[in-house]
């Protein structure tokens, strides 16, 4: 069994940084996909950022240049660096882990943890 836990959330101005972690308890290696997925309320969840075994990454294309996704194996934790956020970037964040690559579609994931939220003001 794998358990993820998020951190890092809060509330930051337009412009700000955030960092989120996800710490992985239980049976998990670098050969976890992982990636990071938000939803506002009364959305669909959607896949932010994504990170393989290998460290290749992908992004949805409104964070590119922005977001950047990371993993510490020696640590079981997966981060991801929010830089220059937007209003639009305001959801709760959540990550999830799996053996299968199902890149930024939120179907598939074994493993989701309980979210971290983040708010951007002006």
């Amino acid at each position: 069994q794998v358990q993820l836990v998020e951190s890092g959330g809060g509330s930051v101005q337009a412009g700000g940084s955030l960092r989120l972690s996800c710490a992985a308890y239980g049976y998990i290696d670098s050969y976890y996909y992982m990636g990071w997925f938000r939803q506002v309320l009364g959305k669909e969840r959607e896949g932010v950022a994504t990170i393989d075994g290998a460290g290749s990454t992908r992004y949805v294309e409104s964070v590119k240049g922005r977001f950047t996704i990371s993993k510490d194996n020696a640590k079981n934790t997966l981060y991801l660096q929010m830089n220059s956020l937007k209003l639009e970037d305001t959801a709760m964040y959540y990550c999830a882990a799996d053996l299968r690559d199902y890149g930024l579609t939120t179907r598939g994931y074994k493993y989701w943890g309980q979210g971290t939220q983040v708010t951007v003001s002006s």
